[in-house]
């Protein structure tokens, strides 16, 4: 998300439950700092009858999207734009009504020109599986051509702490473009950045990978060889973002629970969709999937 002059578009997608409100809510004052339009997609078909929209969706029905399904739908699309409407008047807000798969909506809408992020919430409330909540936060995030930003339920409780953008590096090219993305992001908020590399013993993984020189099992030469790694990654983003101030942590522990042990709600932690390890077939990678059902915060996936 930057801020163009030209109107371009956060794509939100709505189901109806508290998740996918402060998946608006964030989309809105995010488009509304940045100068952008807000486009909500809502697809027609058994959506949750939860949350701030109870009452406008329909909750039951297994079979295709028939008249009432759409009117659900379409009620849905009309209350959430006067709501959002009404807590940022000046936000230009496209709604869209889609027949399709909820991701292929999505999707859809984030291949559409002007478009800059996906944002959706990340679960629904009460155990209630619904349209833009869970998996599709997942495969969005391996096949979306614009950053995926996913909230969680929780975030409510980041409203009015600054927040930092934390960043997760590991030298592969999802998380080069990640580091790119955070560095725009804290460059326009004019927030920290802290880039966080991981780093684990070698001896577990000796067996599976092979000899390995005996020095690299010394911890602090692990440590040191991780530090100029994550120096050299960023070393091009610090020339093209000069403004930005970057907090450097090296972490002797999983990558997952460095990111998350960093971040609190009011943060946006960024990942790559794949790091250097992920196996082919995957949606997403171990870290990028762990992360995101593991955040309090929002997190964007980077492709």
């Amino acid at each position: 998300m930057d801020g163009a002059s030209t109107t371009r578009w956060v794509i939100v997608g709505v189901d109806g439950t508290e998740s996918s409100r402060h998946a608006l809510e964030w989309s809105a004052h995010q488009a509304m700092l940045r100068g952008l339009g807000v486009r909500i997609v809502a697809a027609a078909g058994p959506l949750a009858s939860v949350g701030v929209f109870a009452g406008h969706t329909r909750a039951d029905g297994t079979v295709p999207p028939d008249e009432t399904d759409t009117q659900g739908a379409e009620h849905l699309l009309e209350y959430a734009s006067d709501w959002v409407s009404r807590l940022f008047p000046e936000l230009s807000v496209q709604t869209r009504l889609s027949y399709a798969r909820p991701v292929e909506a999505l999707l859809a809408e984030a291949s559409s020109e002007g478009a800059v992020a996906v944002v959706v919430g990340s679960r629904g409330l009460s155990g209630i599986v619904a349209a833009f909540v869970g998996s599709v936060g997942i495969e969005l995030a391996a096949r979306s051509p614009v950053p995926v930003v996913v909230l969680p339920h929780e975030h409510a409780a980041a409203h009015g702490v600054r927040g930092r953008v934390i960043v997760g590096i590991d030298g592969s090219e999802p998380s080069r473009r990640a580091v790119e993305f955070a560095f725009a992001q804290a460059a326009f908020a004019d927030t920290e950045l802290v880039a966080v590399s991981a780093w684990q013993p070698l001896v577990a993984f000796a067996a599976a990978t092979g000899p390995i020189p005996p020095e690299l099992f010394d911890d602090e030469t692990a440590a040191e060889a991780a530090r100029q790694a994550l120096e050299e990654e960023l070393a091009d983003p610090r020339l093209r973002h000069p403004g930005v101030t970057v907090d450097t942590r090296v972490v002797r522990a999983h990558p997952v629970v460095a990111l998350l042990e960093e971040a609190t709600p009011a943060d946006l932690i960024v990942v790559g969709s794949r790091g250097r390890g992920g196996f082919r077939g995957l949606l997403l990678g171990s870290v990028s999937h762990s992360v995101l059902h593991g955040a309090r915060g929002p997190v964007a996936i980077l492709r």
